[in-house]
């Protein structure tokens, strides 16, 4: 109880869920919106997206922003034709001049495939006569709604910030997906504090890897992606690199969304279990801490109610009971953003310990060296 008191408390606002785009952006500027606006380069990497790429691309290709900007797709060596689908979209669109498509080179060592995917991007507008004034880092299955790019160049004109995150709203459709993601980005949120990520005394960083747009001067600060080129969990690599030299934003959104579907817990536990360990750090200690803590936080006051029926103590009863109330308040906001069933905050304890066994088998995976493996690659983990 204490735990979830001072996690209500003092854990940087995590639970509330406040961190979101203006619906108007042009409201937040002073002065008003920039003439002309900033050159943007929208760089998307993708590996066998062919059953998403074609509205992915066609959003991209409507997005109403009044400044210039390019669609530089990466075609990271797919073998479902990826990259003809994409011509074919942009073609119909009449908008093949705004589209590039980069055919992805061999993947290097020390590199995973998205990284190496999204720098190649990054070479290509260094060439550039005049490099772009910003770079969208964006997946193939994420749709974006026609004032998306407005926003973000917005939010990050306002602020005047090296990077402008969004956690996309992720699918939730199946039942699988209803009782399991809304739990994911809860759970990503008590990670990252998104109030203390957005504060730049703060020295918490993080990023969402499907949207994430940034100053190009701040990635060529870095030097493109080299320096993160191993991270599986690459987004708040980025985020911690972009952070040491200027201020982040990170935060959700509900009009951006992901199109990968999730329609079964062998999905979600695929790609929960893909990186669970390398957050960890790939230690035995961190994995043994968290597992204990997870039962503690969310698995002790069921353990205690039961105890104090059968017990007969009432005390111990209400504890157990004030417990899960509040483990249950602080998942309401996410729950509600996500517009699934208000019952699922009740039921935080059994997702939880799902997310535990999906940890520890992320463990298991690393041992066997199995640990990185997406999309037909299996990368190096240590």
């Amino acid at each position: 109880m204490l735990i979830w008191i001072g996690l209500l408390t003092v854990w940087g606002s995590f639970w509330i869920a406040s961190q979101k785009l203006p619906t108007q952006p042009e409201a937040i500027l002073t002065p008003p919106a920039p003439m002309p606006w900033p050159t943007v380069a929208i760089v998307i990497p993708a590996r066998n997206e062919a059953a998403l790429i074609e509205s992915m691309l066609q959003a991209h290709l409507t997005q109403d922003y009044s400044g210039v900007y390019q669609i530089i797709l990466v075609d990271d060596q797919s073998a479902d034709g990826t990259a003809a689908i994409a011509a074919n979209t942009a073609e119909s669109s009449n908008a093949s001049d705004r589209l590039t498509i980069l055919t992805g080179e061999p993947l290097p060592p020390g590199w995973t495939g998205k990284l190496w995917a999204m720098e190649q991007g990054f070479r290509h507008l260094v060439d550039w006569d005049t490099p772009p004034d910003y770079i969208l880092l964006t997946d193939a299955d994420i749709a974006h709604d026609r004032a998306s790019l407005r926003r973000l160049v917005t939010k990050a004109i306002a602020a005047d910030l090296d990077l402008v995150s969004l956690m996309v709203r992720l699918r939730c459709d199946s039942v699988w997906e209803q009782m399991l993601i809304p739990a994911f980005v809860f759970f990503f949120q008590m990670l990252y504090p998104f109030p203390w990520v957005n504060d730049p005394q703060k020295s918490k960083a993080a990023a969402a890897g499907g949207c994430m747009l940034l100053r190009f001067s701040a990635l060529q600060r870095i030097d493109g992606l080299k320096s993160i080129r191993s991270a599986l969990i690459d987004d708040c690599a980025l985020g911690t690199a972009i952070k040491a030299g200027g201020p982040i934003w990170l935060g959700l959104s509900a009009d951006v969304q992901s199109l990968r579907p999730y329609p079964d817990l062998a999905a979600i536990w695929q790609m929960v279990a893909r990186s669970a360990y390398a957050q960890l750090g790939y230690s035995p200690w961190l994995l043994a801490g968290t597992v204990l803590g997870m039962v503690l936080v969310y698995e002790v006051p069921l353990l205690a109610i039961g105890i104090g029926l059968y017990s007969a103590s009432p005390g111990l009863v209400l504890i157990g009971l004030g417990s899960w109330l509040l483990m249950a308040i602080a998942y309401w906001p996410t729950v509600k953003f996500y517009a699934v069933s208000p019952l699922l905050t009740l039921a935080l304890p059994a997702i939880a310990a799902l997310y535990t066994a999906m940890t520890i088998d992320s463990a298991r995976r690393h041992w066997l060296g199995k640990g990185g493996a997406w999309k037909g690659r299996i990368y190096p983990t240590s």
